[in-house]
This record gives structure tokens, sequence and C-alpha cells, in this order.
């Protein structure tokens, strides 16, 4: 079978992949819910979802950074990549020798599409199909608010989240404006004096790549006195299977908005 990856690569497989290796926590939190846990039979240290389960596949090091001597004790028969979450050296040494496959996600649209991809590759097309329903129906369900938004994702210096990127596009989907969509990186570094003129209604501080915490909070309100500053969960950015929680957290956070713009 002949696959094409996201970034134009052909991909074959001789048959449905029975030993896999994930390098992104969104992949591997969508193998498990596929039902394919048997099948994985590696992850990174950051593949965390789901808890408990996840550690009975070997550890193969970080996103950037991986062992490949544990890679080659594990002979996958593929390997499973992202584009932004892995470096081309990575890709291109193991190409050499087991079937990679790149995603590129940067829409709900594209994560969906990942979502059957695996399932074409792994013979779990009916269960890939289920979870792209589930997703979809939460998408449909979704009550859009009209607010715009700064969403930041680390300090010293200041980044946030531009356009052309997963987190964007799901909260598009949710009515929210990212008033750095037209930033010329996705991950714009800027100063707080080109975020408080750009007038956002919401200053978001995602819990991961940095941690922001609760302690932060009063220093971001006094930067942003206009604002609502608020913290969000970083898995928000997990695509895959773990769009149904960020959706529901999106639903609930725009209900809570909604209520509190009633009064």
């Amino acid at each position: 079978m002949e696959h094409i990856d996201d970034v134009g690569r052909t991909v074959r497989l001789d048959r449905p992949a029975t030993r896999v290796v994930s390098l992104c926590p969104s992949v591997t939190e969508t193998l498990f819910a596929l039902k394919l846990q048997d099948e994985v039979v590696g992850r990174t240290r950051f593949c965390v979802h789901p808890a408990g389960e996840v550690k009975r596949a070997q550890n193969v090091g970080g996103t950037k950074k991986v062992d490949e001597s544990r890679i080659d004790a594990l002979q996958p028969d593929l390997i499973l990549a992202v584009k932004e979450e892995n470096t081309p050296e990575i890709i291109a040494a193991l190409e050499t020798r087991y079937p990679v496959y790149v995603f590129d996600v940067r829409t709900p649209d594209d994560a969906l599409r990942m979502i059957g991809q695996i399932g074409a590759m792994c013979d779990r097309e009916s269960e890939a199909a289920k979870l792209v329903e589930e997703i979809r129906l939460r998408l449909s369900r979704m009550t859009p608010v009209s607010l715009r938004y700064a969403y930041l994702i680390w300090e010293s210096p200041t980044m946030a989240v531009g356009g052309d990127t997963f987190i964007d596009s799901l909260l598009q989907e949710a009515g929210w404006e990212n008033v750095l969509s037209t930033a010329d990186v996705h991950y714009p570094t800027i100063n707080p004096e080109e975020i408080r003129a750009c007038q956002p209604d919401v200053v978001f501080l995602s819990s991961e790549p940095y941690p922001f915490k609760e302690q932060h909070i009063s220093r971001y309100k006094a930067l942003y006195p206009e604002c609502d500053v608020r913290l969000i969960d970083g898995e928000i950015s997990w695509f895959g299977a773990h769009m149904r929680q960020s959706l529901d957290q999106l639903a609930a956070l725009n209900e809570q908005i909604r209520k509190r713009q009633a009064y």
C-alpha cells in the first residue's frame, strides 16, 4: 500500500502497521483512542496520555531528539511524525530505515484527516470514523462568542500564537479572533506595548510550553489592565483524540463568558 503524507512523501506499507512508534503526544493519544494500544511500541517522553497506559510503550526520547538505538531495537513497521513537532534531521535519519509518515496539522479538518489516515494505515477504519464523528458533533454544537484574544506561550521573551496554527484555527471554531493572526511567523516574539496596541479582550496564559500558573495572573493584569487575563490549559493545542476534551473546555468557556455578558 502506498500513502502520500502531508509533506508529499510516498510511504509504502506491505500490510497494516502493527509496530508503531509515535513521535508526537497528540498522535500517541489518538493511537490509543483507536484501540491500538498493543501496536504502539514506542513514544516520546512527552507522550503522557492516556495516563498509565502509555507507559507500556518504550520511551524513545524527546520530540526534537530521539534515541535511534532504542527505535532500532523496536524494529517498527511505521513511524508517525509531525512537521511542527519533529525536526527534518530526525525524519531524514529514520526514513532511511523505516516507513515514516509525516503529518502537518494546522486546522481541525487536518486533524480529522490525520485520524482517518491512521485508521487506514493501522486497520482501524471503523474506530477512526467513529472518533471523527464524535469530534464533528462537538464542532457542530459549538456556540461561538465574538471576542479578540492574545494567546501567550512563553515569557522572557514573550511569545504568542500567531496565525496558520492549530490553536488559532481551533479557537476560530469557537468564535475567537486572534489579534496576532497576521504575524509573519507562527509563534511571534512580541512586547507588551504591541499586545496592548492590538486591543485584545482576553489574554490567555497557556500552561504549556511555558508553565504559566495562578501566580502569573496579577503581573499580567498589571501589564494589560484593560484585558481579562486568564489561564488556559495548554493541552487545548493537542489535536486528534484530545480535541474532544479541548472542544468541551471551549464550549464551557464560551458559556461562562455568555453568562457574564448577560449581566
